[in-house]
């Protein structure tokens, strides 16, 4: 399905949603937010059916941040500034990746920079190409880190390492973000939709109320004290038994076969 600089994939239980404005390297836009915006609604309509969503770029890029291209050339007074689409036009695609209701992958086929690269990390599970590589490009023309990057960098990798990545905007190699623990997989350019077709079908036949859950548990983890943690511990663990998945998974284990979920 076509939409506006981006393109929505179906294969079985998995959907493909892929940023596609290749001649600006996927550059988003308030354009491109409209069609995702719409790709998004049609998997949220097909929820009982997709059981996992991939993110992905077209061409050799993932995502390079803001489309830049005519900022400076409509010199009216109303002209937008800096900033001001972060709440009207990022800020809403960051919540509905954040608010899913089934497993991320992120597949990061090519350069992930400025909010491309916010956009890579929201993956619950982030596969890149060996050439691919992210970068905090906001110091190059003049302003801050946004779209969570400040937020979730110094969570992942530490205050130091993001500080740096922001203050000098150098290039960090998918390798490097490995070692990092920035990233899960890095593997050869021609493997990656392989890798990520693989991981993304495991996930979407697995029990995806209770990955579901867990994505959940995990963002929460983040805010919450160690006593608000274990009663959302016990919260959730209240819905995942009573899924028809986890029937399934205890007679399966009992009668020692393969479960064969079905997300309900």
């Amino acid at each position: 399905m076509q939409f506006k600089h981006c393109r929505l994939e179906f294969d079985g239980p998995v959907a493909t949603l892929m940023f596609d404005h290749q001649e600006v390297m996927n550059a988003f836009s308030p354009d491109m937010h409209g069609g995702l915006t719409e790709a998004l609604d049609v998997i949220e309509d097909k929820r009982d059916d997709v059981r996992c969503v991939v993110l992905t770029g077209a061409g050799k890029a993932f995502c390079t941040g803001a489309n830049l291209q005519g900022r400076n050339d409509d010199k009216s007074p109303g002209r937008k500034t800096a900033g001001s689409t972060l709440e009207t036009v990022f800020h809403p695609f960051l919540r509905r990746l954040r608010n899913l209701h089934c497993p991320l992958v992120t597949s990061v086929n090519g350069p992930a920079a400025g909010a491309g690269m916010s956009f890579a990390l929201m993956g619950d599970i982030i596969v890149c190409a060996r050439s691919s590589y992210f970068l905090q490009a906001f110091r190059r023309i003049g302003l801050v880190p946004d779209c969570g990057s400040t937020w979730i960098l110094p969570r992942l990798i530490g205050k130091a390492r993001a500080v740096e990545l922001s203050l000098l905007g150098e290039r960090l190699p998918a390798e490097k973000a490995l070692e990092w623990g920035l990233v899960n997989r890095v593997v050869d350019d021609a493997a990656l939709a392989e890798e990520t077709k693989k991981l993304a079908h495991d996930l979407a036949n697995g029990p995806t109320v209770a990955l579901s859950l867990i994505r959940q548990l995990y963002w929460e983890s983040e805010h919450n004290s160690f006593e608000d943690q274990l009663d959302l511990e016990m919260r959730s663990q209240l819905k995942a038994g009573k899924s028809e998945d986890f029937k399934e998974g205890v007679g399966a284990f009992l009668a020692k076969r393969p479960a064969q979920f079905k997300g309900r």
